[in-house]
Parts: structure tokens; sequence; C-alpha cells
């Protein structure tokens, strides 16, 4: 169901696109022929950038374009794959990956992180919600204060005995605008408590990673993930080229925030002259992952930017070092992110003032070994 609405009811659908005064649109298409027949997505153009919310996957983002800088990566996996084509438990849990191209994908509800048993139970890499099709559409469109066009849709986890999840998605941008919300809302549907991991994974490539681009965020402390990552603690926020046979850096991070919860992370290239930023709430969102993974062009060169409510383990590891939250029953949490893509040293410099205010001068621990685990 896709329904339209606006604050006074007086925009229609006509044609597939959203009639306004500015040129902007929002599409719907279904995508036919190889591993990505039958995929819903919605094309939204809000003037000044472009990008696809894919309806049949979690509601996830694929790339971004906004006047030649490209929000996402050059992933192996071409096309869209529908879920259909994707089996979690291939290769022993990592099926996930043989969907994996988005920029913005959620991993979660009921788990997240790393493959792996839990209380007798295989739980698969970063779980299912990104393999799940959305069951109810809404386009909203917000005139006041300023024409907002908001993209809402239901995935609901749910089965039999182990757990009963809606999360209502949104993502939405301000026409003009180089900015993309995303405002969700996790309620537990069960009379039970229920626990639940969300990462929101981020991904980027060229034109943004390259060479000494440059991670930057107001880091209390930083946690290797695995030995890889111990290995390259001293340089964890810098990038190199492609590299083959590079495999994966993961670092685990705690951040300082604002009176109000509020972070911001970033991404520049290495002039300085582009980039992304990440503002989102520290409060339902507490840990924060950076993944690197500089191997060749073709076979992935990537990097993730990853707030969630714990690091990518099992859930059984972070049930243990006390990092997995849960919902009581009929009770829900809301996440909070918005993106923006930086097109100057200018708003790369401001991002980067916000930083250092969060820093406060303190410098980052880093730490050689793994979270308790």
């Amino acid at each position: 169901m896709i329904k339209v609405v606006s604050a006074r009811d007086q925009i229609r659908l006509e044609d597939g696109v959203l009639a306004g005064d500015i040129d902007w649109s929002i599409t719907k298409k279904t995508l036919v022929g190889g591993l990505q027949q039958g995929v819903e997505i919605l094309q939204v153009d809000n003037g000044q950038l472009q990008f696809d919310v894919i309806m049949s996957r979690g509601m996830s983002v694929s790339c971004v374009d906004c006047g030649g800088v490209k929000l996402g990566w050059d992933s192996p996996v071409q096309e869209i794959v529908h879920p259909q084509y994707v089996d979690l438990q291939e290769a022993g849990g990592l099926g996930w990956l043989s969907g994996f191209n988005e920029w913005m994908a959620r991993c979660g509800v009921s788990f997240a992180g790393h493959p792996g048993e839990d209380d007798g139970r295989l739980l698969t890499l970063h779980g299912k919600i990104g393999n799940l099709p959305a069951s109810e559409i809404e386009i909203i469109i917000e005139e006041e204060p300023r024409l907002r066009l908001r993209i809402r849709g239901l995935v609901s986890e749910r089965m039999f005995k182990f757990g009963c999840f809606d999360l209502w998605t949104e993502i939405s941008t301000e026409v003009g605008s180089r900015k993309i919300r995303f405002e969700d809302q996790l309620k537990n549907e069960s009379e039970y408590e229920q626990e639940y991991q969300l990462i929101y994974h981020s991904n980027y490539g060229p034109p943004l990673l390259g060479p000494n681009a440059k991670f930057v965020a107001p880091i209390q402390e930083v946690f290797p993930f695995n030995e890889d990552a111990s290995a390259g603690l001293e340089t964890f926020d810098t990038f190199t080229g492609p590299e083959r046979g590079f495999g994966e850096q993961v670092y685990c991070m705690r951040l300082h925030a604002d009176q109000t919860n509020a972070t911001t992370v970033m991404l520049q290239n290495a002039t300085g002259q582009q980039g992304v930023a990440m503002h989102y709430d520290t409060s339902t969102l507490p840990a924060f992952t950076l993944w690197k993974n500089t191997d060749t062009l073709s076979d992935g060169y990537v990097t993730g930017l990853e707030p969630g409510t714990g690091f990518p383990f099992n859930r059984a590891v972070e049930r243990a070092n006390k990092r997995l939250p849960a919902l009581s029953p009929k009770s829900e949490v809301r996440f909070s992110i918005e993106t923006e893509v930086l097109m100057n040293s200018s708003e790369v410099s401001k991002i980067r003032e916000r930083v250092d205010r969060l820093q406060r001068g303190i410098l980052p621990m880093l730490n050689a070994q793994p979270p308790t685990i």
C-alpha cells in the first residue's frame, strides 16, 4: 500500500511523480531481470540529491548521488538482489553478504553482528531485517516549515516463539537540501521482554574513500575488534589505497556527545575538500564501529561507519558484556541519524570544529585488546 499525505492534503500522486512547484520527484519502480527480478524501489530526487529506497530489502538505501559526490561503494554484488535469492545460512551464516551492496543497510533486529550460536540457535550475520520486505509504505509531504519528503515503511520481524518486532522506518529529506534523515521506531509487540540489536551499516568507497582519507570523530576510547585491527591501531583513522589481501580491520568505539546526547562523525577525502557527516543520538545508539575493508577495487574497496546499540560481536558476547538492550512488552525505542554531504573545505572545517568541541581536548584512549569478550 502506498498512500500520499500532506499537511493540508493538497499534494497528489500523478503518474508516479509527486508534482509541486519545485523540480523534485518520488517515483515507484519494479526492477526486472536477473537476481533483482521483482524488487520494488522508490526513487527520490529532492532537486539536489538522488537516492533509491529499496522497499523489498528492509527499506535500505542504495547509493546516493549529490552533484558528483557518491555515497556508497562498488560491491562485487552488482544487482539489487531480491531476498528470495539470499540464503542467510549459506557459508556458515554469512549468506547476508550475497545481497550486500547498499549505502545504508540496517542490521538487526532480534540479533546483529557476527554469526554463531546463541542458546543453541545459529544466528546469521547481521540479522534478518535487511532482507525482509516492507508491508506498508507511506509517502508524507510536510509543507511547513520547509518542504520535506518523508518515506515511511513498516518492516515486521516476527517468528512464532522467537520474537515479535515491528520496525517503522522513516527516510526523509528537505527539498533542495544535501541531507537525509533516518528516524526509526522499534516496537516490541510481544507480551514478553525481548532483546534487540540494531546497527546502521553505512558504507563508502571512492570518491570520498582513497589514500589519506580521514575518519574524524570525538572519540573517548577505541578497541580493536580483531587481530588485524590491533596491528593497525596507530593509524586506525587514516585510509590507504586499494591493497590486495588487506582483509578487514574493525574498531569498536565510544564517542563523546553533547548534553542532548548528540554526536557527529565524518569521513573526509584526502584533500579535505569533500566529505560526509553523520549526526546521531547516542542515547539509543551508544556504540560506534569503524569497518575498514580497503581491498582491491573490484573485490570491495570500502569503509563502514556504523552507529549501533552495541558492537558487531555475536549476540551471546554482547549479552555477556551487558551491551544487549531489551524492550519490555508493548514498549518502543526510537533511533535518529542525519547524514549530510559536504561539498567544500568550509563545510568540512565546520564539522571538524564541531567534533573538536565535543572532544574538548581530551585525547582518545587506544586499547590494545578488544572490549571484554
